[in-house]
């Protein structure tokens, strides 16, 4: 099995950008790809996020054990995201929502743009600790109209899940995340305080950034991120570089520092049980739509 992927020790950020793996599926799906072999452990608990955009249906009905997968739709998606699942959900996804699906022992899952529609979010896996893989699936969704908003000088900022500067959203249903959606200019200057224990990711969605952590200032361009880790509760400061608005998506989660084995939807702790999971699924007991 070559596709599986043994995440490594995480280390001390040294502040290094990656910029995303282009990825294109014919003409309905094309993006940005970041994976967490490319930051030596450092992404975690994050095992991938993509950046894209999907005009028609892609990917059909596909199968997740032992992650959450988090999809977060930007405000200038067009039209809906079709989302049903074998937990029994089967709703339109709509701009600025988020949708998790902690697919634990095992989950069946299907998302495509509703006709005429122009999806443009984020795709996001989030691993689980050995402890919850095997637990039942569940799912939270949450709209737009609820996630607060921090305004300020020069930036807006949503916040789709968990809790900064004195406000609070809803919380992750299964592992502590915290989810910034915000757009900065050069007089802004945004301020989040990270989460004790948690480490954090932040990428440049348009335009470029600068951030500040430790009281020092580096910059990030678009397409680009890095994974911020041994941060002991500091504060993450952003500020916009472009003449427009700059728009960015810090994601944050309790660290697990756990070593996985990931086949592509699949992640778990040993090679068996990825074996095991699979036949599960082929037998149809991960469920169905």
């Amino acid at each position: 099995m070559s596709m599986m992927n043994t995440q490594s020790k995480p280390y001390a950020c040294d502040h290094v950008s990656i910029a995303g793996e282009h990825l294109s599926v014919g003409t309905s799906f094309t993006g940005l790809g970041f994976r967490h072999t490319q930051y030596q452990g450092s992404m975690d608990p994050i095992i991938m996020v993509d950046h894209y955009i999907m005009t028609s249906p892609t990917f059909g009905v596909h199968p997740h054990a032992g992650l959450s997968a988090i999809s977060l739709l930007f405000e200038d998606t067009v039209g809906q995201f079709h989302n049903r699942d074998s937990l029994g959900n089967d709703f339109d996804i709509r701009p600025g929502d988020l949708y998790w699906l902690n697919s634990g022992s095992g989950a069946v899952h299907d998302e495509a743009p509703r006709e005429g529609s122009k999806i443009h979010g984020l795709q996001i896996f989030v691993n689980l600790p050995e402890n919850l893989r095997h637990q039942a699936p569940s799912s939270l969704y949450v709209k737009k109209d609820s996630m607060p908003t921090l305004k300020g000088d020069g930036f807006r900022v949503r916040l789709a899940l968990g809790q900064s500067n004195g406000l609070k959203a809803v919380d992750s249903p299964v592992w502590p995340f915290t989810v910034l959606d915000g757009f900065v200019n050069n007089t802004s200057n945004f301020g989040h305080e990270v989460t004790k224990h948690f480490n954090g990711w932040l990428y440049s969605v348009e335009g470029r950034l600068e951030y500040q952590i430790h009281d020092k200032w580096f910059p990030l361009e678009q397409g680009e991120s890095v994974a911020l880790t041994d941060l002991n509760g500091a504060e993450l400061k952003v500020r916009g570089m472009s003449p427009t608005n700059s728009h960015f998506v810090f994601l944050s989660g309790k660290t697990i520092n756990e070593s996985f084995v990931q086949y592509g939807p699949f992640v778990m702790n040993t090679d068996k049980e990825i074996d095991d999971v699979i036949q599960r699924y082929q037998q149809g007991e991960l469920g169905n739509l």
